[in-house]
């Protein structure tokens, strides 16, 4: 029960992010008869769509709601002083994982040459390369290793997501609520917001005690 209480957060974001892979196993068949096989299975796009568009679009579509999400992490402690590590770390595991995952159906489909002949391919491969170092440091012996460095390196999410919505925005597809949250996101990161965010909420919970 203590193990539950301890890690119930992480898990939870483990299981969340797990949940969809389930909807794309249903829509590719391997085939270990010869060696293996991986192919996809059509009819399993609906509304026009083929079944690689959907995956294309369900890996796309989580891997940048993930990493909205992780970049609510901050502001969220900043507001209402809630933080957890495990479940920052496993929030960026699942953003990378989908991003890698993304990228595959990509150059499966597509072919990897096909990644620089767009800018909105171009701008998402780079998101994609620097999900890369964070995907591996994402854990506490990196983090002792790396010291100050850790952090620095880190931020280079804020990168990640600007390119990662470039990529989205060319492409016309649903983006302005992303954008929304990441700007909300940075705007109470400002120092001066930050700070008066905090203090009024340390004042308020004095006054309650």
């Amino acid at each position: 029960m203590n193990f539950l209480k301890r890690n119930y957060g992480w898990m939870i974001v483990a299981i969340l992010s797990i949940l969809p892979l389930f909807i794309i196993g249903s829509m590719i068949h391997i085939d270990f008869s010869n060696g293996i096989s991986v192919s996809v299975i059509e009819g399993k796009g609906g509304e026009g769509r083929t079944t690689f568009e959907l995956l294309y679009h369900i890996t796309g579509e989580f891997a940048i709601r993930w990493m909205a999400a992780v970049l609510t992490l901050t502001p969220f402690f900043i507001l209402f002083g809630i933080t957890n590590l495990f479940v920052r770390q496993a929030m960026g595991v699942a953003t990378a994982v989908w991003s890698f995952l993304h990228f595959i159906v990509f150059i499966w489909g597509e072919g990897f040459l096909e990644t620089f002949t767009q800018v909105n391919y171009v701008a998402g491969f780079v998101a994609v390369l620097i999900l890369v170092p964070l995907f591996f440091t994402t854990n506490r012996r990196s983090m002792k290793w790396l010291k100050s460095k850790w952090k620095k390196l880190q931020s280079l999410a804020y990168l990640a997501i600007i390119l990662s919505l470039l990529h989205v925005a060319i492409l016309e597809k649903t983006w302005i609520i992303y954008a929304i949250i990441v700007g909300v996101g940075f705007i109470i990161r400002i120092p001066i917001i930050k700070q008066k965010i905090i203090a009024f909420r340390k004042n308020r919970s004095i006054s309650k005690a």
